[in-house]
């Protein structure tokens, strides 16, 4: 979550058998956003495979407790109680050498009442720079990392390594925060993790989408390369707030397209790299602190969109009461009727997906 956050009557009745069909499908090739033809319900449970990728629905998460100093299990404890599903993906943030998955986040993904798979965001470079990374300085880091989860993790996650990379690049030459240096530290974090028997690891590169980066000249430098690359992902918001900052639905977020025009992420995305799966790795509707408003348009419209953008096979949300600037609440309960409204969507069985 970063200070570029971003962009309702329930539809539970007619939509659910076509959004829960559409998603049976294979990743779709092109971006087509009309929506898919009948397809028979599913005859059997949806489960994940090899690269946690479900066989039909979609997997459900949430990082809860952003920018407080809850104890992030104990938060997504009482987040899921809240909105009544255990969220299948539990989002955890580290930086640097800091000691991970810690106790905490082993117990939440061994819970046998309800299981859960870890999507740990690392911040390997922090200290250092990407090109530094990049060029072997930060190898006792990654070693040290390989080897915990060697000997005392076996089981399948998903790792972003410097989530919105961004809004942290420095285009200037030698600053080690170049996009080319992003992709390179990322290429060799990756390589050097599988060289060491990482093989549980599935990768997410987790894009901003914000307009303004889109349109930069470097941003299409920032791709690692689908060799190092498994999963899609976007951390994107909208606003609840008429006529307020990225105002809108699930399917702005999706959509935006570089300043000055261009592919929308999405279209960009399933067009550019249509073998991988895509998880909207953050999302959220916010509404300015103290100024609470009606949520439901943006909870009610993610359903629709779904049922018409099969590639996407995840979705984690980002719950706080405050943003890291202190302004924007996007939390789920911020009043009573846009709870209902998040419960509702919480409830679809398109998310009963199997951890396998």
């Amino acid at each position: 979550m970063t200070r570029n956050v971003q962009k309702a009557s329930t539809i539970l009745g007619t939509i659910v058998a076509g959004t829960a069909a559409a998603l049976l499908a294979p990743l779709a090739t092109p971006a087509a956003h009309a929506a898919p033809a009948a397809a028979p319900k599913p005859t059997k449970q949806c489960v994940t495979g090899d690269k946690l990728v479900p066989s039909c629905g979609v997997l459900w998460g949430a990082a809860a407790g952003g920018f407080t100093s809850a104890p992030r299990d104990e938060a997504l404890k009482d987040w899921e109680q809240l909105s009544g599903r255990t969220a299948s993906i539990f989002h955890t943030y580290h930086k640097g050498d800091e000691v991970f998955p810690t106790a905490s986040e082993i117990a939440m993904t061994r819970d046998a009442a309800k299981p859960r798979v870890l999507l740990v965001n690392w911040k390997v470079a922090y200290g250092s720079t990407w090109a530094k990374v990049a060029a072997g300085e930060q190898d006792k880091r990654i070693d040290a990392f390989a080897k915990r989860i060697k000997t005392t993790y076996p089981e399948k996650f998903f790792l972003v390594l410097n989530h919105e990379p961004e809004n942290d690049v420095i285009a200037k030459k030698g600053s080690g925060w170049e996009a080319k240096d992003f992709k390179a530290m990322y290429r060799h974090v990756i390589q050097r993790l599988d060289s060491k028997g990482v093989d549980n690891a599935i990768n997410v590169m987790a894009y901003m989408g914000n307009e303004k980066w889109m349109a930069q000249s470097w941003w299409k430098d920032l791709y690692p390369g689908d060799d190092v690359v498994d999963w899609m992902g976007l951390d994107s918001y909208v606003s609840a707030e008429k006529g307020y900052y990225h105002y809108g639905q699930f399917g702005d977020l999706l959509d935006r397209e570089p300043s000055g025009g261009g592919t929308g992420w999405y279209d960009w995305a399933t067009t550019q790299h249509a073998s991988k799966p895509i998880m909207i790795a953050e999302w959220g509707v916010y509404h300015r602190i103290g100024k609470p408003t009606d949520k439901t348009a943006g909870y009610n419209s993610v359903l629709p969109e779904l049922a018409k953008r099969p590639n996407i096979k995840a979705i984690v949300y980002f719950d706080t009461k405050h943003d890291d600037e202190g302004d924007r609440d996007i939390s789920i309960d911020s009043t009573k009727a846009n709870l209902a409204a998040f419960k509702t969507l919480a409830a679809n069985p398109l998310f009963n997906v199997k951890i396998a």
